[in-house]
C-alpha cells in the first residue's frame, strides 16, 4: 500500500505475484495493491514503474484503487511502504470492526534492514530500480516466513 498506488505498491504487487507464480503457490495467495488516497484511482502505474518491471520480465495490468473497509476484513496482511502510510492505515483500520489484516511495513522483512521504501515519483529510473530491488528482497523474505 502506498499513497497513490502508481509507483511503489504496483511494483511490490507485481513482484509478489511473480514470486508466488514461480513457486506454484498462486492458488494460496490473493495479491492486490491499493492507495491510501484517492488521487490516482483508475490510473495505470507510472510509466517508469512499468518500464522497470518490463526490464525484469514482469507485466502488470493493475489500475490504481483506494483501500476499502473490505480490504481490512479480507486480507491477512496489509504491507505498506513508509511510516505515514502505516499511520493512515492503522487509523483507518480502527474504524473497521473485525479487522483481520496485520498491518506492517514491507521493509520489516528486508534482510538488508532498509525499513522504508521511498517514493521514487520525483526521482529517476535508478530510484525505481532501487524500489524494485527492495520489493524483491522483502517479498521473498515475507513469502518464506509466511508459508
Amino acid at each position: 500500500i502506498s499513497i497513490g498506488n502508481i509507483c511503489r505498491s504496483p511494483i511490490a504487487e507485481a513482484v509478489f505475484r511473480k514470486l508466488v507464480t514461480d513457486e506454484k503457490l498462486e492458488n494460496k495467495w490473493m495479491t492486490d495493491s491499493a492507495a491510501v488516497s484517492d488521487w490516482n484511482v483508475g490510473r495505470s502505474p507510472d510509466a517508469r514503474a512499468l518500464s522497470c518491471l518490463r526490464n525484469h520480465g514482469i507485466e502488470t495490468a493493475h489500475k490504481a484503487r483506494q483501500v476499502t473497509k473490505d480490504d481490512f476484513q479480507t486480507f491477512d496482511y496489509i504491507l505498506c511502504m513508509d511510516e505515514s502510510n502505516l499511520r493512515d492505515l492503522k487509523r483507518k483500520s480502527n474504524q473497521v470492526k473485525d479487522c483481520k489484516a496485520k498491518i506492517e511495513l514491507l521493509g520489516t522483512y528486508d534482510p538488508q534492514k532498509q525499513l522504508i521504501i521511498e517514493d521514487p515519483y520525483y526521482g529517476n529510473e535508478k530510484d525505481f530500480e532501487t524500489v524494485y530491488e527492495q520489493c524483491v528482497r522483502c517479498c521473498k523474505a515475507f513469502l518464506e516466513q509466511s508459508h
